[in-house]
């Protein structure tokens, strides 16, 4: 696969990640940690940067984007939407669950449950980056 493919891929799947974080995570879930006795509203202000650092956010965005791009370009042959979410899925979900157990072993502000659920969300988020980073690898000019 050519370099170009991968960073186009990434590029798109990047915008895709950034876009369902601030959906997911910005409108449909802004409730959600809140129901948390661990997070109280003194606990979220402590540990929370107003405003986020949108760059950083973008960046990570991306490089998760370009990391699936590689793979599947590089390695794993995948050019379709729906074997990128399949791969999206299991890799998302494991690198999630890896950080969140981390996080969970480690902080008294992450809980189990907010840590499987966010592992949940992740793998979602991965799926329909990972289709996206497969579609565009896939894709083929017509011509």
């Amino acid at each position: 696969m050519s370099t170009n493919k991968i960073l186009l891929s990434a590029l798109a799947g990047g915008v895709v990640n950034f876009l369902l974080g601030g959906l997911i995570y910005g409108v449909l879930l802004t409730d959600f940690a809140n129901s948390f006795p661990e997070l109280s509203t003194e606990t979220v202000a402590a540990i929370t940067r107003t405003p986020m650092i949108m760059w950083a956010i973008a960046l990570s965005c991306l490089l998760y984007a370009l990391l699936l791009a590689i793979i599947f370009g590089r390695w794993a042959n995948v050019s379709t939407f729906a074997g990128g979410a399949m791969g999206g899925v299991l890799i998302g979900f494991l690198i999630a669950l890896s950080m969140n157990l981390s996080m969970y072993s480690m902080w008294k502000v992450v809980n189990l449950t907010g840590a499987l659920a966010d592992s949940l969300i992740a793998a979602v988020m991965a799926a329909i980056t990972g289709g996206v980073v497969g579609w565009v690898l896939g894709y083929k000019k017509e011509g």
